[in-house]
C-alpha cells in the first residue's frame, strides 16, 4: 500500500471514530445543555395580589385596575358556558363527567374579593329565581387556607360585576357575601364551623334568590339544609349570570375543586 493510500485509510477510520463518538455523546450533551439553560420566568403577577403571609398581606388592587374576562360560549353540563374571570396569569379549565355528574374546576387566581374578582367560572345566563346547590371538595388538603369554592349570581361577566355569592374557604369558613355595585369592595357575613380548628367542613351548601332576597343554605353533615342566617339584599337586572366557581387564591398557581350533586333551577324553595 502506497503511503497516501495509507493515509487515506487512517484519515477515514479517525472520522469514522469521531461520527460514533459525536453520535454516544450527543444525548449527554443535550441533557447537560437544558439542564444548564435557565428556567423559563413565570408569569409576571403585581405585589398586591401577593396572597397574604408573615411578611406580606394582600391589598386591593389599584384603581382603575382590569383585566377583560376570557369567555367561552361551550356548555358544559348545566352550564351553557364558562369564563375566566379576570384573566388570571395562569389560565383555568374545566371538566364534566356525565357518568359521576361531577364537574372538576382548575384555577389560578388572586381572589374572589376586594373590588374585582379572578376566578373560573360555569355559567347560565338566567332571569327571575334562583335555587343552586353543590356539594364542593378540595381534592388537595394542601391547598391554599382561603382559596374559594363559589356558589355565585353576577350581573354580568366582567371582573368588577355586582355579584353575591356563597363561598366555601379551605379551612371550613362559609360566607355569603355582595358586591352592591361595580367596582364595589366586597361585604359579607362569615361563619366559622371551627375550620382549621376543628377540620369542619359543610357537606352541601346552597344559595337562593327570591326576589332580590338572597340567602344561603348549608347541611353540615347531610342533614336537610337548612338557610343560615339572614338573608342579604342585591336586585339584578334580567338577565343576569348564575353558576359555580373556585379561585386558588394564589394568582400564578392553579388548584382544583370538585362539585357534586349540582342542581341549579329556575324558581326559589328548590335548594335541597
Amino acid at each position: 500500500m502506497g503511503i497516501n493510500a495509507h493515509c487515506l485509510t487512517v484519515k477515514r477510520s479517525h472520522l469514522a471514530f469521531v461520527l460514533v463518538a459525536m453520535l454516544c455523546t450527543a444525548p449527554y450533551l443535550l441533557r447537560a445543555q437544558a439542564a444548564a439553560a435557565p428556567a423559563a420566568p413565570g408569569p409576571a403577577v403585581p405585589d398586591w395580589a401577593q396572597p397574604g403571609s408573615a411578611t406580606h398581606k394582600q391589598v386591593p388592587p389599584p384603581a382603575g385596575f382590569h383585566r377583560p374576562s376570557r369567555n367561552f360560549d361551550t356548555p358544559i353540563g348545566l352550564f351553557q358556558g364558562q369564563s375566566d374571570i379576570g384573566a388570571a396569569v395562569v389560565p383555568g379549565s374545566a371538566r364534566y363527567d356525565a357518568g359521576t355528574k361531577q364537574y372538576t374546576i382548575n384555577s389560578a387566581g388572586y381572589n374572589v374579593w376586594y373590588s374585582r374578582d379572578e376566578f373560573r367560572y360555569l355559567w347560565k345566563k338566567m332571569a327571575g329565581d334562583v335555587s343552586l346547590a353543590a356539594d364542593a371538595t378540595f381534592p388537595d388538603p394542601n391547598g391554599y387556607n382561603d382559596r374559594k369554592a363559589i356558589l355565585i349570581i353576577r350581573q354580568n361577566l366582567d371582573d368588577d360585576s355586582k355579584e353575591a355569592m356563597v363561598a366555601e374557604h379551605g379551612t371550613g369558613m362559609i360566607h355569603l357575601a355582595q358586591r352592591a355595585d361595580p367596582g364595589a369592595l366586597i361585604t359579607d357575613m362569615q361563619y366559622r364551623f371551627g375550620g382549621s380548628l376543628a377540620k369542619v367542613m359543610a357537606k352541601r351548601i346552597g344559595l337562593e334568590k327570591h326576589g332580590d332576597s338572597i340567602a344561603i343554605f348549608i347541611s353540615l353533615e347531610g342533614e336537610p339544609m337548612h338557610q343560615f342566617g339572614p338573608p342579604i339584599t342585591v336586585h339584578f337586572e334580567r338577565p343576569f349570570y348564575a353558576g359555580i366557581g373556585f379561585c386558588s387564591h394564589l394568582p400564578d398557581k392553579l388548584d382544583t375543586a370538585v362539585f357534586s350533586n349540582v342542581i341549579l333551577e329556575n324558581s326559589a324553595g328548590a335548594v335541597h
